[in-house]
């Protein structure tokens, strides 16, 4: 727990949703987002002061390895208070391996506050979030930080939001700089006022004469676009008509305009000395939309059945979702719910539901749990709270059944929320116990890392043996192995992945297996006479016998097979053996000394022979993959996977403008290929893969794989 967590006031108490806003703070890494979130909790008094990332003090950055990290690396809730409006700040991480928590901060939001840094610009993964957000008609706005460092440029930087974000971003403030070019207060073009910071304080003055031609040069255009979305049809031609328009008739205009997904207001800020922040808790309180102006998500019935759609109303039936899952040593497992209709209530039974993540090792289930203290999280402190009503968020300890991505209704009204969209994890490392006190530990705690987070899948792979857990990218995998040893006290190993290898044989060959032993008493005997051939990938294995004479009795024919069949599971170089054509022509029995087990021997002995004598081919899996990616990318991608053996059968464009590359690439190509499309692709290239079959591994990698 940081320590200005340790010294926060109390929670917010419970609210109307009207004075509720739920905002996911997004952006690159590295842009500052938790710096700012610090700033406006320092604003608005919920801490005693602004925490710093370098010292491991921020109230958004409270796990161990954020703090050793220095970076955002999980959802963290930070509730505010500014002028009796509740605002849920949700920072997000803004490396592309956590996205599943970026997903779940806008599943619990309303809107989204881009971060984007004065000095490094706006990244292709944050146009491609843009457009997401677009794309659901979510309402954003912008803040250009670190407007305190060397090289930043407020006027490049909204100039390259504008061109490559579209219509509708307009700067709402201007930076106003002192005598020694440092960012010295804000100009705001609506109010045509300057807020004074120069003396520490912030001042509210009049602009001074060199500001009025530049408030003038920028204030018409935004002042359009705002009244442009204004109810009042008459009031764009009365301002180009020359009509002076009262600002607090454009302030209401500009609400609306955001809320509609039209309008995206650009402010400055300098976090580290609060420049900045009182204008946009302003924009994040009377500008932002409230969860009454927000579609509510469709419900259904668990099994499926249409139900009667909901709304933002506290007397509704309760329709809750866990975003976020954690594990608390004390508090066990906790809950972050955002509440979509009625009030969730401590003591309440309520219906716990999960659907639709079978593929990704969650199990559909329902179950029917007491909810315990509600607590409102900051950070890593959780503060009671009375009730939740709809529309804001809340913290539950103890519900044990409860998965990220599980909807929470009433027991006697059970209702589903279908789960968000969330990448297929793609990145596999192999995992192992380091002693056998951390192997009785392991596999729990690995299958509470899996309910924490739905971008995590658990296999054990069949044909290796390797216990594999699939994460998005390789930071990913760090943190989960962090998580393994730090909350779960379990220390692994991990050793290098293997690729389901097979073998068939290399060509057609007549074998004996002999199986005679003489040790006193009951011998061993059975001699058998075989012809193998390779078969066609996926055929397995045909048995067939030619015996004439009863020289093999029938009822010893079916262990030959079960002989051949064990051995070819079994490989003989610890690679199942697969395809092949397996015909018994002749052999030999003893009245005494032959037996089942006798002749399941022989059989294996024949295959092994085989395998000696005409050599094997070694096959590798191939996948079938997919590759999401801008089209500008296109080039590179393609150039990387002729270098991986990949045959491409496909390259398309969608409706969104992405670029969808389909192509057929070996396994073992694509053991590191996530983190190398990730470079590639700037943190915008994704992928999904399907098996498709085996195929000859050529001679030269042999000794490789």
């Amino acid at each position: 727990m940081s320590k200005v967590g340790k010294q926060a006031g109390p929670a917010p108490e419970p609210r109307a949703a009207e004075l509720v806003r739920n905002v996911a703070v997004v952006g690159h890494a590295g842009a500052g987002k938790t710096t700012l979130v610090e700033a406006l909790l320092a604003r608005t008094g919920t801490v005693p002061r602004a925490g710093r990332t370098v010292d491991g003090t921020t109230v958004g950055d409270s796990e161990e390895v954020e703090i050793r990290l220095q970076r955002s690396v999980a959802l963290a809730l930070a509730p505010l208070e500014h002028r009796g409006v509740k605002v849920n700040l949700l920072d997000t991480p803004g490396s592309p391996d956590f996205v599943g928590e970026l997903r779940a901060g806008l599943r619990a939001a309303d809107a989204a506050l881009f971060v984007i840094s004065a000095v490094d610009g706006v990244d292709a993964m944050t146009v491609q979030l843009w457009d997401e957000c677009a794309a659901v008609g979510m309402p954003r706005a912008i803040v250009v930080t670190q407007l305190d460092r060397p090289r930043a440029d407020f006027d490049d930087s909204v100039a390259l939001c504008q061109r490559l974000l579209g219509e509708g971003v307009h700067p709402l403030y201007l930076p106003m700089h002192g005598d020694d070019e440092s960012v010295a207060g804000v100009i705001g073009l609506i109010s045509q006022r300057v807020y004074d910071w120069s003396s520490g304080d912030r001042v509210e003055r009049d602009p001074d004469p060199e500001h009025l031609p530049l408030i003038e040069s920028l204030r018409g255009e935004l002042l359009e676009a705002v009244i442009a979305e204004s109810e009042d049809e008459t009031l764009l031609d009365r301002y180009l008509g020359g009509e002076v328009i009262d600002p607090k008739v454009v302030t209401g205009d500009l609400e609306l305009a955001v809320a509609r997904g039209n309008f995206f207001p650009v402010l400055p800020a300098a976090p580290l000395t609060l420049l900045g922040t009182d204008e946009l808790l302003e924009v994040l309180t009377q500008a932002m939309p409230t969860p009454l102006e927000h579609p509510s998500p469709v419900v259904t019935r668990p099994d499926g059945s249409p139900a009667a759609p909901i709304t933002c109303d506290p007397d509704g039936p309760l329709v809750a979702e866990v975003v976020k899952t954690t594990s608390d040593p004390y508090l066990g497992r906790v809950s972050l719910i955002r509440v979509f209709s009625g009030t969730l209530t401590p003591d309440a039974v309520v219906h716990i539901s999960g659907h639709g993540l079978v593929e990704r090792g969650h199990p559909d289930h329902d179950a029917d749990e007491r909810v315990g203290t509600l607590s409102t999280p900051l950070g890593a402190l959780m503060r009671p709270v009375a009730e939740c009503r709809a529309g804001d968020i809340v913290s539950v300890a103890k519900l044990t059944s409860a998965e990220t991505g599980d909807t929470i209704s009433g027991k006697d009204d059970p209702l589903l929320v279908a789960p968000w969209d969330l990448p297929e994890p793609q990145h596999a490392i192999a995992v192992e116990a380091a002693s056998r006190a951390d192997e009785d530990k392991l596999g729990t705690a690995l299958q509470r890392l899996v309910a924490e987070d739905p971008t995590v899948r658990l296999e054990r792979q069949a044909e290796t043996g390797q216990l594999l857990l699939w994460c998005v990218g390789e930071a990913h995998a760090e943190v989960l192995v962090d998580r393994l040893k730090t909350r779960y006290g379990v220390a692994v190993t991990l050793p290098e992945v293997k690729v389901a290898l097979r073998e068939t044989l290399a060509r057609p060959v007549s074998v004996t297996g002999r199986h005679v032993k003489q040790s006193g008493g009951h011998g061993q005997y059975a001699v058998v006479h075989m012809e193998f051939e390779p078969l066609p990938a996926g055929e397995g294995l045909v048995f067939e016998q030619t015996v004439v004479g009863g020289a093999v009795p029938g009822n010893y024919i079916p262990s030959v097979e079960k002989g051949v069949r064990a051995q070819m599971e079994r490989g003989i170089d610890g690679r199942p053996l697969v395809d092949l054509k397996a015909i018994l022509t002749d052999g030999k029995a003893h009245s005494v000394d032959s037996s089942d087990a006798a002749f399941q021997s022989a059989g294996a002995l024949a295959v092994r022979e085989a395998c000696q004598t005409a050599g094997v081919q070694v096959l590798e899996p191939v996948s079938a993959i997919e590759v999401r990616l801008p089209s500008s990318y296109v080039g590179s991608v393609m150039s990387d996977l002729s270098g991986r053996r990949a045959r491409v059968t496909g390259s398309t464009i969608t409706e969104e403008d992405e670029s969808l590359v389909s192509a057929e690439v070996p396994d073992l190509e694509l053991l590191h290929y996530p983190a190398e499309l990730r470079s590639l692709s700037h943190g915008t290239g994704s992928f999904t893969r399907r098996y498709l079959r085996h195929e000859p591994l050529p001679a030269h990698l042999t000794p490789k794989a």
